[in-house]
């Protein structure tokens, strides 16, 4: 039995699924947005099974969505491409 959480929280979150092909490859990831990481959306490489807390400000570091979602760096550009239009800064940007 679990004595001591350290959290127990339920909130409402944003989720969109989307499968999309480039010219490197397939890609499959469910984005989540949340108020929970700063702002910051959960996405997760349903194909991988790697996934990454990433914002705006990540998008810029090169190689970062690579590395983190377990691509090469050709498939994270691609996926790179598609985040800057899909992750917003402020979940007000969602309605």
């Amino acid at each position: 039995m679990i004595d001591f959480f350290l959290y127990d929280d339920t909130e409402d979150t944003y989720s969109r699924y989307v499968g999309f092909a480039g010219d490197h490859g397939r890609y499959d990831l469910a984005i989540i947005h949340t108020g929970r990481f700063f702002g910051k959306a959960l996405v997760l490489n349903t194909q991988s099974s790697r996934f990454g807390i990433i914002g705006t400000d990540d998008l810029n570091e090169e190689g970062y969505v690579a590395h983190i979602l377990g691509l090469t760096p050709e498939q994270g550009g691609e996926v790179e491409e598609f985040l800057k239009d899909v992750i917003v800064t402020d979940m007000g940007d969602m309605e």
